[in-house]
């Protein structure tokens, strides 16, 4: 099919924004702006990591422009220098977390972080991007002692999340609810793994692994991906299918080969680590939601089947496997998961380059410009800098986006009795 039909498709296919328009067209390029939870280069990495591999037939580009202890003021006033020469269609903003001032809350502090919060979208709006506006996220029961407790904390939190909420709706954009996604998260893995398993960071609001999966997933939910990564169908009296972007290459005495050109999201670490991302699995709906990779078997003469993918096998009922089972869900580790992992890498060193290149190199183009004035060659050579950078960057997009290179692998179905 030729490409320029192939986008059409996937763009009429694409999930609403509320105003009724697609967030995400293929070829969108999407920045992820925050404090220095962003600029952990987590959930921005997760988010990258999914828009790449799980659904790479969109070919999106992602930058991550995150600022240690920056807040909604300080990114509306760098956002035109910055973010702008990215030329972003749709931007995700999390602020919140250090506009709240570690203190109870006190409408000032809504006003203020309103005001900035604002003047992003609607500057943002006017340049015909889409906002996914992020509300904070939340601090750990447990780890978080800064100045407050927790729960005084969490609820002046809660008063921000409920402007962006608000803000959202006002100007017609995606809303991200990272707050409540974190303390549901946190309610439900304390009690299983222990008060002193943290979710939202060892120092109360930095999340490791688990938390930024957790934050990714709610990003991911506002852009409005449905999270049906593949559906295969295996006949066996018959023949087999594939959704869109995967293809049967054969189907014969229960062997199942397929070529996939989109990958599951996978997991990683030890399952009671916050440090690992698979800890977090048994208490968010990511798999359900957003990563599902579907199997249905059907002419089964068994009570139930057993399933071989990559080096793991396991047994399920005729009822499970005609409805669907989800491999993503169910084979943590499967044959996708080592070119994830090389695809995540490459990420990781793109996003680092990004914020060097955004702190150390365009961000202090400011400088230079005041201190030039009107000086035409200075300002010509600086957006040739730019755009240098830039060109490096995108490179290392390519790099990573070229990674997501097809995967062969087997599903082998046995029925037993």
């Amino acid at each position: 099919m030729p490409r320029p039909l192939v986008l059409l498709i996937a763009w009429l296919l694409s999930p609403l924004s509320p105003s009724g328009e697609p967030v995400l067209k293929p070829g969108a390029r999407v920045a992820v702006v925050g404090d220095s939870i962003t600029e952990q280069k987590l959930y921005s990495r997760f988010i990258e990591d999914y828009l790449l591999a799980c659904m790479s037939h969109l070919d999106v580009r992602v930058i991550q422009l995150g600022w240690g202890g920056e807040r909604a003021p300080g990114f509306a006033d760098r956002m035109e220098n910055d973010l702008f020469p990215f030329r972003p269609d749709v931007v995700t903003t999390c602020y919140g977390m250090n506009d709240g001032q570690y203190r109870a809350y006190e409408p000032s502090i809504g006003a203020a972080y309103e005001k900035s919060m604002r003047d992003i979208v609607g500057r943002l709006k006017a340049r015909g991007a889409t906002v996914a506006v992020g509300s904070p996220g939340a601090v750990d029961t447990h780890t978080f002692r800064n100045r407050t407790t927790p729960a005084i904390y969490n609820e002046n939190l809660s008063k921000l999340r409920d402007i962006a909420r608000a803000i959202a709706a006002d100007e017609g954009m995606p809303f991200a609810n990272v707050h409540d996604a974190m303390r549901d998260a946190m309610s439900k893995a304390k009690p299983a793994l222990g008060e002193t398993y943290d979710v939202c960071g060892p120092d109360g609001f930095h999340p490791q692994a688990n938390g930024h999966l957790v934050m990714a997933m709610a990003f991911i939910r506002a852009l409005g991906l449905d999270g049906q990564i593949a559906l295969l169908t295996a006949d066996l009296g018959g023949e087999a299918s594939a959704s869109a972007g995967h293809k049967v290459l054969s189907w014969k005495d229960g062997k199942l080969e397929v070529e996939s050109r989109r990958y599951p999201f996978c997991f990683s670490g030890d399952g009671k680590s916050p440090a690992s991302t698979r800890s977090i699995l048994p208490f968010i709906p990511f798999n359900a939601e957003l990563n599902r990779f579907t199997l249905v078997v059907k002419g089964l003469k068994t009570p139930k089947a057993r399933v071989a993918w990559g080096d793991s096998a396991q047994s399920f009922t005729r009822e499970a496997l005609e409805t669907g089972i989800n491999l993503a869900a169910e084979f943590p580790g499967n044959p996708f998961s080592e070119p994830f992992r090389k695809v995540d890498e490459l990420v990781g060193k793109k996003q680092s380059f990004e914020t060097a290149m955004i702190k150390e190199v365009i961000t202090r183009f400011r400088t230079a410009k005041n201190l030039l004035g009107d000086d035409a060659e200075a300002k010509a050579a600086i957006e040739k800098l730019t755009a240098r950078l830039l060109a490096k960057n995108e490179a290392m997009h390519r790099e990573a986006r070229d990674a997501v290179a097809p995967v062969r692998h087997t599903i082998a179905i046995t029925q037993e009795g």
